[in-house]
């Protein structure tokens, strides 16, 4: 069965089964339900999967595996942007602040990066420019630069705990993890650490509203994963998120991710984390995984606003 249409099966079958409900808060019931679809559609992703799904609005949360902990890779570019951004409310940085990148910083092939393709002899680049490096094409030379910036890793995890995200921890740098494969196991979130991140950036606590709107236009803007949470959402959904990549080595992929927030039809938002670890699918299966859980979230939680 081709797999939209096995997808839009099974969500009506759901949907059948527990019937026309018009309540605008989704029902223990329902969030029953969807807990079993998305445990349904973690099977074809042949690994760990962690799923945290919650109405921004109500706070009525779905997980699975919610307290495991699960490799971040790239998603953990979007908690150094939030620390960077909270030095520059503090006065420690500048948006416009002017970073230099010499040619060794950039001369690590191993290292993801869109600015050693455009500026190989180095560069000049400030902060806001880095962030949107770091955020939108999931820079690694960027990302590894804002870290240094706001004081390392240990710096940016207790900034995480001093706002109440304690399931959190930046521990390596991306060049850690080009040298070594276990140092993507350093770092790590859960999936209730991670949604508490996306809940708590979404009120606006730790940052001010003009580093939250930079930062929310930069995960919007995201070029990565457009196959993952947005990938079976309806066309012009709004959608701020960062995802996150390991390489596959031996049928092996460590870590497939995307976390976000996604606006409903009537201004309402869910906050949603898919981690996939360990898994020996395809990349198409394990994105398609991500993309059904994520649009089982959005008719489940908010098909009778349509």
């Amino acid at each position: 069965m081709e797999p939209r249409k096995d997808f839009a099966i099974l969500v009506c079958m759901l949907l059948i089964a527990q019937g026309c409900n018009t309540n605008p808060r989704p029902t223990p019931q329902e969030f029953a339900g969807l807990q079993r679809l998305i445990e349904h559609f973690a099977h074809d992703a042949q690994g760990r999967v962690g799923v945290a799904a919650s109405v921004i609005e109500t706070g009525q949360t779905v997980t699975v595996a919610g307290d495991e902990r699960f490799p971040m890779q790239s998603v953990y570019k979007l908690p150094i942007a939030v620390a960077v951004l909270h030095d520059v409310d503090a006065g420690r940085l500048q948006m416009d602040q002017v970073i230099s990148i010499d040619q060794g910083r950039l001369a690590d092939g191993r290292l993801y990066s869109p600015i050693r393709s455009r500026f190989p002899g180095g560069a000049q680049l400030t902060i806001r420019e880095l962030l949107r490096y770091a955020i939108c094409e999931s820079d690694n030379v960027a990302s590894d630069t804002l870290m240094r910036l706001a004081g390392g890793p240990a710096r940016i995890t207790a900034y995480l705990q001093s706002i109440g995200i304690n399931a959190v921890v930046v521990a390596s740098t991306e060049r850690d993890m080009a040298a070594d494969a276990d140092a993507q196991y350093r770092n790590w979130a859960t999936p209730r650490g991670a949604l508490k991140m996306l809940t708590t950036f979404h009120a606006g606590a730790g940052l001010s509203s003009p580093s939250r709107r930079s930062l929310r236009d930069a995960l919007i803007q995201s070029v990565t994963g457009p196959h993952r949470i947005k990938g079976l959402l309806p066309p012009g959904t709004v959608v701020a998120h960062k995802t996150g990549t390991s390489e596959t080595v031996a049928g092996h992929t460590t870590a497939t991710n995307d976390i976000g927030i996604i606006t409903l039809p009537d201004g309402r938002h869910i906050a949603i984390v898919v981690f996939i670890s360990d898994s020996t699918a395809d990349v198409e299966d394990r994105e398609l995984t991500i993309a059904r859980i994520a649009r089982a979230a959005y008719d489940q939680l908010g098909w009778h606003h349509e």
